[in-house]
């Protein structure tokens, strides 16, 4: 409505199982320390650029 997006249009399914088992990869680096920027990972791993838009 009034030119915004959906949520479906925006979001990917983050239930999907490849989606979660790259979260738990992402999760895993976290809980060992190794990851530097969570927020980065994250969105670099379920296709999002940093202001929260899914790659196309």
């Amino acid at each position: 409505m009034f030119g915004t997006k959906s949520q479906n249009e925006s979001s990917s399914d983050l239930c999907a199982p490849e989606a979660v088992e790259a979260g738990q990869q992402v999760y895993d680096r976290i809980v060992a320390g190794q990851c530097k920027d969570v927020a980065a990972e994250l969105d670099a791993v379920h296709g999002r650029t940093g202001d929260g838009e899914r790659r196309r």
